[in-house]
């Protein structure tokens, strides 16, 4: 790399001669001014207010523009007559930490290269102090005519420099805040955090000027006679008040998305997985005396029912015929008997019940009563976790 300066670091009485090479370059795509008329390039001529003539590169010179217009002239000797200590040398002033130093003051960056054989030894010296200390140093120098601030740290191998403004060229922040009072929620809070951590970190060395790329495109297709399609603009918004809330929560999607590569687990409650909830066990419970069937121990209690009335009609032993109204099958979620089902092995008759019917019938029916429930148990038992089917002393009969 070509060196701009040459001059020395002053380290105490230590001198380090050293070379100033830029540590930037600038990408930029320049334009030239033209005639669109013909296409001819237009250029700048310096002309001479005075006598309208050109002049050359070698007729001019430097000179102080004073309040009222006055040029006074400033040659380059009377610079060089100045009384500066900087003019050939990067002074260090102070080693101070890395945070003392505000980013508004940094300006432009340079490598400093040690110049000769000699100078290798202090350089590694300088290098290594600063690298152990973990501070920058401070320091003046003079560069294009004018001293200059500058902190001196440590890249890989090589001792680096940025230029600095003074700290009165750094504007006061005026006007440049909100006006008024804004308050700022914690949940609004919250979505700018999820969106922080969802943006994460990026390889600085990933990133690279779209614009310049696609000017470069450009440039290529004219010179190639190809037609150039415009782009898409991109929706920004276009300045407009949004809800803050709604913008935050797309931006965590879109960020999310961009990073998984898909939708999935964004939080949009389209694609989430779905709750999953435990099933109980439930069992069928009679009251009084009636045994538990094989069916109802079996169920797991997740099979319910259907409300549908269907009318089912039952032959007895003793060659009776019952139609019951209803549902045809007991819910085995429920976990008591309804007043309508109660057990047939209880004795004892609601007072409903007894007072419709006389004591002869009763007595007639008893053997009718114990000869069904026999008949439903072998029942159940053979058709391995069947449906009870439980006679109920309070529903109506109808003979064959």
């Amino acid at each position: 790399m070509r060196s701009i300066w040459n001059g020395a670091i002053s380290f105490g009485l230590v001198s380090i001669p050293v070379k100033l090479v830029n540590a930037t370059e600038n990408h930029s795509i320049s334009f030239r001014q033209i005639h669109l008329a013909d296409g001819g390039r237009i250029r700048y001529r310096k002309v001479c207010e005075l006598d309208e003539e050109e002049v050359s590169g070698g007729e001019i010179g430097k000179a102080y523009e004073d309040a009222d217009g006055t040029m006074i002239p400033i040659t380059d000797e009377d610079l060089a007559q100045l009384p500066l200590p900087t003019a050939k040398t990067i002074e260090i002033v102070a080693f101070v930490p890395a945070d003392r130093i505000d980013p508004l003051q940094m300006d432009a960056a340079y490598y400093l290269s040690a110049n000769g054989v000699p100078a290798a030894k202090p350089y590694t010296l300088l290098r290594e102090a600063l690298r152990r200390s973990d501070r920058v140093a401070v320091a003046k120098y003079a560069l294009r005519g004018r001293e200059r601030l500058g902190m001196l740290r440590v890249v890989d191998d090589v001792i680096a420099m940025h230029g600095l403004l003074w700290p009165d060229e750094i504007r006061a922040p005026e006007d440049a805040a909100p006006d008024g009072d804004v308050t700022v929620r914690d949940a609004e809070l919250d979505l700018a955090d999820a969106l922080m951590d969802t943006l994460g970190e990026v390889d600085m060395d990933s990133l690279h000027d779209d614009y310049r790329e696609a000017v470069e495109e450009l440039v290529a297709a004219k010179a190639a006679g190809e037609s150039v399609l415009p782009a898409e603009p991109e929706d920004t918004g276009d300045g407009k008040v949004i809800d803050l809330i709604a913008a935050l929560e797309n931006s965590v999607r879109a960020a999310r998305k961009s990073r998984n590569g898909e939708g999935a687990g964004d939080g949009d409650g389209g694609s989430g997985m779905a709750e999953v909830h435990p099933i109980k066990k439930t069992s069928s419970k009679t009251s009084g005396k009636t045994a538990r069937t094989t069916g109802a121990e079996q169920t797991t209690g997740t099979a319910k029912t259907t409300g549908t009335a269907k009318k089912t009609t039952h032959r007895t032993p003793t060659g009776k015929t019952v139609t019951r109204s209803g549902s045809s099958t007991a819910k085995k979620s429920a976990p008591k008997s309804t007043g309508a089902k109660k057990s047939t092995s209880t004795t004892k008759k609601s007072a409903g019940s007894a007072g419709s019917r006389t004591a002869a019938k009763k007595t007639a029916k008893t053997a009718t009563k114990t000869a069904t429930k026999t008949a439903t148990k072998k029942r159940t038992s053979s058709s391995g976790g069947t449906t009870a089917k439980k006679t109920a002393p309070s529903r109506k009969r109808t003979s064959a």
